[in-house]
């Protein structure tokens, strides 16, 4: 009976995972169909989950609208400082809260965590008037020089992380003459694979769909990112919204293709960060 009621238990487990898997697999279904749609198809009722004959010229149509590549090489330059930036900043900062001895050092980390409640909509202001004193507005720098100055979610996630790495592993390195930046360096950084993953994939993907920051800092159409390319399509009087959904599939493929590559990384780097703190 034992062995009945585990498989029970199983099964009911699976087809729960399932619908719940189901629940997003779903709307990423139906974007893609309706990116093979026709125009003249897309509002019809009832509605078709799949095009009679899949229309694949949406998809080079999303190169020709508009400038594809153009957007895509600022959202590449804006995006590859951005991950640079958050891996170095908050894994250093990380270390100096989980493995540093220093007076006030919970009381500052309580101070960083509470920042987190401040949303992007209260900071905006400031920071635009702050850019504006530095002459930045109209450049990438705003979207870029952030990075590397911290960031609250990423310190917790890599603080927590390191937290479970023993502190003998940096008592012996220092016996053997090592420095603090050579042990962050050498052993700490090497350890922290699976939570710089996590964070890597979390910079990518605020990065790659940010659109309030853009639409703030950036003036000159010959800047914009993608995510400001797609509002172009969208801010018409006759949207393309075929092309609007193609565009969608094609923004999303680079955040699957990082996230099956990164996937065990990714949930090592969670499922870790919350065993110690």
């Amino acid at each position: 009976m034992g062995n009945i009621g585990r498989k029970a238990e199983l099964f009911v487990v699976y087809v729960c995972l399932i619908l719940f898997a189901l629940c997003f697999i779903i709307p990423f279904f139906w974007l893609i169909a309706e990116s093979l749609k026709a125009p003249s198809e897309l509002f019809e009722v009832p509605t078709k989950w799949w095009p009679e004959t899949p229309q694949w010229v949406n998809f080079s149509l999303v190169f020709t609208s508009f400038p594809f590549m153009l957007y895509l090489k600022n959202t590449i330059i804006i995006l590859i400082p951005n991950i640079i930036g958050s891996v170095i900043s908050n894994s250093l900062i990380a270390y100096g809260f989980a493995r540093l001895d220093w007076k006030y050092r919970d009381r500052v980390f309580v101070l960083v965590l509470i920042t987190m409640i401040l949303p992007f909509q209260v900071t905006m202001i400031p920071l635009f008037l702050l850019f504006q004193q530095f002459n930045w507005i109209g450049t990438f720098l705003p979207l870029i020089v952030p990075s590397f100055f911290g960031n609250a979610f990423f310190i917790f996630l890599l603080r927590q992380f390191l937290l479970g790495i023993p502190k003998e592993l940096s008592y012996s390195a220092k016996i053997d003459g090592a420095n603090e930046f050579q042990i962050y360096w050498k052993i700490i950084m090497p350890l922290a694979k699976p939570v710089i993953s996590t964070v890597v994939i979390f910079a990518f993907l605020g990065t790659w769909n940010d659109f309030i920051g853009p639409l703030i800092f950036l003036s000159d159409n010959k800047l914009y990112t993608l995510s400001l390319g797609a509002q172009q399509i969208m801010g018409t009087y006759d949207p393309k919204w075929n092309i609007l959904m193609a565009l969608g599939v094609t923004m999303t493929l680079p955040v699957l293709i990082l996230f099956f590559l990164l996937q065990k990384y990714f949930i090592q780097g969670v499922a870790m960060s919350g065993i110690k703190g």
